[in-house]
């Protein structure tokens, strides 16, 4: 480290002072007593769901928040938003590669990260460079991110309790009568996409809200992921019982399939969902597709009036499919971490806490600049500038909000109900709590067979979660696969580590 050793103790004057300030604005600033030029760098990678912007575009964003980091911490950050379809495996890559990330988030894959060595430990860091974030986020979430007692991680801070809904263009449903209040469940939604395929031949219904998955994962009642993301799930928790099971075999997942079928082969969902990487928000927005289906920690309201203007501005609403469910999961999937290859540790940590802590910071990595990316209006809600939107506008990650930093520092989206906080809370508080909250499993003694897993549940999964595999010739092929690969040795794992962790609790 060449130069955080000097500001030491500057620094933890300064993580006090986050902390104190963690509930306001950015506060004041506070200094490093840095020679100028004298700067460690930082390498910032974020996942975004927006587009990519040009390198002229980020420059001045960049530049924005080096002036904040520059005074308050003794860093200048280089900021490297990737494409949410590609943003796992390029970091993955870039740090097997030898190629240069500080500070990377989870996006689900918290169990995976960890048992991949990918993750520095914080423990020892986080009272002295992380002690706003540690503050603000509070222990007990962050528990979420320890395994064995070590901690990897800083979980996003924001609602954590997601609710399944359905996406839609509210014009269309106005103008075909469609029956909204009816939907119950996702079981209900058919017979509404065959009336907007009727009456919209050219239109294709229901969208994918990624690469992978049409979101009937998020539809399968209370599950929690035992430390796994739910697009690569080992063993899970149903109906909050104590026994692994495999999901592959259960009756729910055996329905969402042959849904997914159905609906594929009616055409009620893109043909070529379990491979696009076209984005929800895109598809939406080309005006071609009737909704989508995701998971929000916001009211429907709200939810609507955020999705918009990255929806190309159509009438849009939500419509809740099922309960929020609580575990540790949730809170994890979105984690950020410190690289195990960093030679800026500290350096790294004390950037992050500003994530959290500072206002200004979290709005210019969302928002990027006022007046150019976004207009802040009088009511203190973000819109765009007149005539722009989200795939216009030369820099924003807006649809990224809730997985940086500190959702509760962002400014909300035009539309919002400045209401909506005190319910996201309440859902954090009173959502259905797994069993099993607290539990980390530790694969790394698994690697092996988590890699042959996972290669198989990726050759198979998309395909059933999104209709184009017919799950009553391939489910069968898929669980020999994955028996083959190891997946009991992981099941039995799980069920040995939840077992000794509960007779502790």
């Amino acid at each position: 480290m060449k130069n955080m050793k000097r500001v030491l103790a500057a620094l933890a004057a300064a993580a006090i002072a986050l902390g104190l300030t963690a509930c306001g604005g950015g506060g004041e600033t506070s200094g490093t007593g840095n020679v100028e030029g004298e700067y460690d760098q930082v390498v910032y990678a974020y996942a975004t769901f927006n587009n990519i912007p040009a390198t002229e575009d980020l420059a001045p964003v960049q530049e924005a928040i080096n002036e904040i980091t520059r005074e308050k911490i003794g860093v200048e950050v280089t900021l490297m938003p990737i494409s949410i379809a590609d943003y796992t495996s390029k970091v993955s890559l870039s740090l097997q590669g030898g190629e240069k990330i500080d500070v990377y988030q989870s996006l689900g894959n918290f169990n995976s990260c960890v048992a991949s060595d990918m993750c520095y430990d914080i423990s020892e860091l986080i009272d002295q460079y992380g002690a706003g974030a540690k503050e603000v986020v509070g222990d007990n979430f962050l528990d979420a991110c320890r395994v064995n007692g070590t901690l990897y991680g800083i979980p996003t801070y924001k609602p954590y309790a997601l609710t399944p809904m359905l996406i839609y263009r509210e014009d269309i449903a106005q103008e075909l009568g469609l029956d909204i209040d009816s939907i119950q469940s996702v079981n209900d939604i058919t017979p509404l996409l065959e009336q907007v395929k009727s009456a919209y031949p050219n239109m294709t219904p229901l969208a994918p809200v990624q690469s992978g998955t049409i979101g009937l994962h998020m539809c399968m009642g209370d599950v929690d992921w035992l430390s796994d993301d739910y697009y690569n799930p080992v063993g899970v928790l149903l109906d909050n019982n104590t026994t692994a099971t495999d999901l592959y075999t259960s009756d729910v997942f055996k329905e969402r399939a042959q849904l997914a079928r159905t609906w594929h082969e009616n055409d009620l969902v893109m043909k070529d969902a379990a491979t696009t990487t076209t984005t929800a928000a895109e598809a939406m927005a080309s005006g071609n597709y009737f909704g989508y289906i995701a998971a929000y920690s916001y009211p429907e309201e709200d939810t609507a009036a955020s999705l918009r203007a990255q929806c190309g501005n159509y009438d849009i609403a939500a419509k809740i499919l099922d309960d929020a469910f609580l575990s540790t999961g949730d809170i994890n999937a979105v984690s950020w971490m410190i690289a195990s290859t960093t030679d800026v540790p500290e350096a790294a940590l004390a950037f992050l806490d500003l994530t959290y802590t500072d206002e200004d910071i979290i709005n210019l990595l969302i928002y990027g600049i006022e007046g150019r990316d976004y207009v802040l209006n009088e009511d203190g809600t973000v819109s765009y500038p007149e005539g722009e939107d989200s795939t216009t506008v030369p820099y924003t990650a807006q649809l990224s909000c809730g997985t940086l930093g500190n959702f509760f520092k962002m400014y909300p989206t035009e539309g919002t109900n400045p209401e909506s906080l005190a319910w996201e809370e309440a859902q954090n508080k009173e959502a259905e709590t797994s069993v099993a909250m607290g539990f980390t499993f530790d694969s790394s003694s698994l690697k092996t067979q988590y890699t042959a897993v996972k290669n198989v549940i990726s050759q198979y999964l998309p395909g059933l979660l999104c209709g184009s595999l017919d799950p009553d010739t391939e489910l069968e092929k898929f669980e020999q696969a994955l028996m083959d690969a190891g997946y009991q040795d992981i099941l039995d794992a799980k069920q040995e580590q939840l077992d000794a962790w509960l007779a502790q609790q």
